[in-house]
């Protein structure tokens, strides 16, 4: 459908900062660079609002949404509170099927590389999926679909606030976090998975954070400090140091 082609082009755009934060959407833009009716454009733009990776404004139209640091902390708190109550029921109500694939998803987040030169100071594609996969499989046998739903719109948001940082914590672990987490997971040790799942997803929050606690935007140029503590030049998409590309957050 060309909707879904629209919505698809968009959402490739806005996480790739093509679209820079708090920039309209204008629908008549929109269709005449893609070469549809309006009426196509307007249904992806209300999938893009329902993801949360744009804001209905007010006589505005869409917009990007602004990059605020407060909104991403609501943001992180808003995950620190929901899914460690559905990673418990999901370790409560999972069976051997989803033993299975936390430890499918897992392997292949461990074996997916988190950086590429091409892809600059981002976590590649690639990377970025086994890693969404890993999180969502953790939490899939809850079995209530409306929790589920609400998670992956938190998610998306995330990880459009992941993206648009340029800060990195260099004493961070993530492979650890990530391995301790499946490690508590398939023991069924709720307790322990909520925990470190806290954890994680406090510390992604406190890495998109400069030291004054203001959120950090990556630039379009010149050099920045990558989400994992490296130095980064933009303009040349080299990330230096291999210590930090083993890292990854959550």
């Amino acid at each position: 459908m060309l909707s879904e082609q629209v919505y698809a082009h968009l959402w490739d755009a806005i996480m790739r900062g093509d679209h820079a934060p708090g920039a309209p959407l204008k629908p008549q833009d929109l269709a005449k660079e893609q070469g549809v009716s309006l009426a196509v454009v307007r249904e992806a733009l209300v999938r893009v609002v329902g993801e949360g990776l744009a804001d209905r404004l007010p006589n505005r139209g869409v917009a990007v949404p602004s990059f605020s640091d407060r909104r991403w902390q609501e943001i992180a708190e808003a995950r620190r509170t929901v899914e460690p109550a559905v990673l418990r029921m999901s370790i409560e109500r999972g069976d051997v099927d989803w033993e299975a694939r936390v430890r499918a998803a897992h392997h292949r987040l461990v074996r997916t590389p988190a950086y590429a030169p091409q892809e600059g100071e981002h976590y590649t594609g690639a990377w970025a999926e086994a890693h969404r996969a890993f999180h969502r499989t953790l939490l899939e046998a809850c079995g209530n679909r409306a929790l589920l739903e609400t998670i992956d719109r938190l998610w998306t948001a995330s990880e459009l606030a992941r993206r648009w940082s340029a800060h990195r914590d260099p004493g961070r672990d993530g492979a650890e976090e990530h391995r301790r987490l499946e490690e508590a997971a398939l023991a069924r040790d709720a307790d322990t998975a909520a925990d470190v799942l806290v954890r994680h997803l406090t510390l992604t929050a406190a890495a998109l954070t400069d030291d004054s606690g203001r959120a950090v935007q990556s630039g379009r140029s010149g050099s920045a400090r990558g989400p994992e503590g490296d130095a980064c030049d933009v303009r040349s998409g080299q990330v230096d140091g291999g210590e930090g590309r083993r890292r990854a957050d959550g």
